[in-house]
């Protein structure tokens, strides 16, 4: 059967152009090496330039100049550093890309040629090195090349692009709050899905992890102050020993996860800071314990928090302590639990499939926590935080083999293989959304 020609040239625009408009659009390998030279430049001089929660003023800028010359419209100072960028295509859902800005007290001991060298101040005023040890510079750089990507092809997708420039992701520093209660989901449009890339340890560069529903785990931090009784050291029998006292404290802290909870409910108990004295001839009267504990449920976590209470007051009664330890902690999580909604995740893993093949894989909950997890269990929006391999192929493959653990994320060793990392980031990331605004 023939057809008329004006029949036939409109079936080809169908083909070449509705066709695109109801599926996910994954950027060619040449589309990404054209711009990857910039995003590089840009990750570089991230990585060189860390700041930390809340004062991630030069970052901030840096991300809101690059995608106000691409077009969006740029809002800056959104919970005290945060950045909303927002880019309208016509009719079609709102959709959230997030990415966070800000670096670890952490001194760099990766070796690179742009290792940060930058000492900064905690909020408590404490003079620490700075680095990016947890990747939030390749996750900038992702947003950043997706930014262009999606700029520059809006004749692939409809809808409204949301990007979010998050400061004071890491510790609890409450970053997402800050922006949500400063309107993030009232003063610019209201996403209907939000996404988040972070990347990871257990995987090849370049390899795409999901797992729908709990993901990653809910987060406290627990300070203890233990008080002793202060003197001479060569004559401890004067004394309350406060360095022996915590000492005790963090050795018995393990039995509650050894001992009083279900292996089944997973907890992490970690003392990551422990500070008292000045000099090794004097036993000193205080030392203050910072810890993290990671647990999954309500149940789990309230059974910890007490259990954590009740042996730190018990092994200070046992050494005879003038006081009570203080105990500082909060009746929230400092981070809930982050839910991948799993409807979401079917639908995204099924896009990122097709158009990445078999270096999307399925993977499993994490002990780790972030507070992406805010914009679910806050704002109420269907969320997907996935994860994206960043380690050497061949040097994964030596881990695997040697059973050896690599650097990881808060190590000062940490240096993502960035180009496969960045290239399949920013495929992965136009592919999600262009699922979601093409996608019926």
């Amino acid at each position: 059967m023939k057809y008329p020609a004006a029949v036939i040239v409109a079936l080809l625009a169908f083909a070449v152009n509705g066709a695109g408009q109801t599926a996910a659009v994954t950027p060619t390998t040449a589309d990404v090496d054209a711009i990857y030279p910039d995003i590089e430049t840009f990750y570089i001089d991230l990585h060189r330039n860390p700041e930390l929660a809340f004062q991630e003023v030069r970052t901030s800028g840096k991300l809101a100049a690059f995608a106000k010359a691409l077009g969006y419209e740029v809002t800056t100072g959104v919970g005290k550093t945060g950045i909303v960028a927002v880019l309208k295509n016509g009719p079609g859902p709102t959709v959230m890309l997030r990415t966070e800005m800000d670096a670890l007290p952490v001194e760099e001991k990766t070796g690179l040629p742009f290792a940060s060298t930058v000492i900064g101040k905690t909020a408590s005023g404490q003079t620490t090195p700075v680095m990016h040890a947890c990747g939030h510079d390749i996750h900038m750089s992702a947003w950043a090349g997706t930014a262009r990507w999606m700029a520059e092809h809006k004749d692939r997708w409809h809808g409204t692009l949301m990007l979010i420039g998050q400061p004071a992701e890491e510790s609890g520093s409450g970053g997402a709050t800050a922006m949500l209660k400063d309107g993030l989901f009232t003063r610019f449009p209201r996403p209907d899905f939000a996404l988040s890339l972070h990347d990871d340890d257990t995987m090849p560069a370049g390899t795409i992890g999901y797992h729908p529903g709990p993901f990653r785990s809910m987060s406290d931090n627990v300070t203890l102050v233990v008080h002793g009784r202060g003197g001479h050291a060569a004559m401890p029998m004067n004394t309350v020993d406060s360095i022996v006292l915590a000492s005790r404290i963090v050795l018995a802290l393990q039995t509650i996860v050894s001992r009083e909870n279900n292996p089944i409910d997973p907890v992490v108990i970690t003392v990551g800071s422990i500070h008292g004295g000045t000099t090794g001839n004097v036993i000193p009267d205080e030392v203050r314990l910072q810890l993290s504990v990671r647990t999954y449920t309500p149940e789990v976590r309230r059974k910890t928090l007490a259990a954590i209470r009740r042996i730190a007051k018990g092994e200070a009664m046992a050494a005879g302590a003038p006081r009570e330890p203080e105990i500082i902690t909060r009746d929230e999580p400092g981070e809930p639990v982050v839910y991948n909604d799993p409807a979401l995740v079917a639908r995204l893993a099924a896009a990122l499939k097709a158009g990445l093949g078999d270096k999307v894989v399925p993977m499993p909950a994490k002990m780790t926590s972030e507070d992406f997890g805010q914009y679910w269990i806050t704002g109420k929006v269907p969320s997907a935080l996935l994860h994206i391999g960043a380690v050497n192929a061949e040097k994964f493959a030596e881990i695997q083999k040697t059973g050896i653990p690599g650097p990881a994320p808060h190590s000062p060793e940490w240096a993502p293989d960035r180009e496969p990392t960045l290239k399949s980031a920013i495929r992965a990331e136009v592919t999600e959304l262009t699922e979601l605004f093409n996608g019926k």
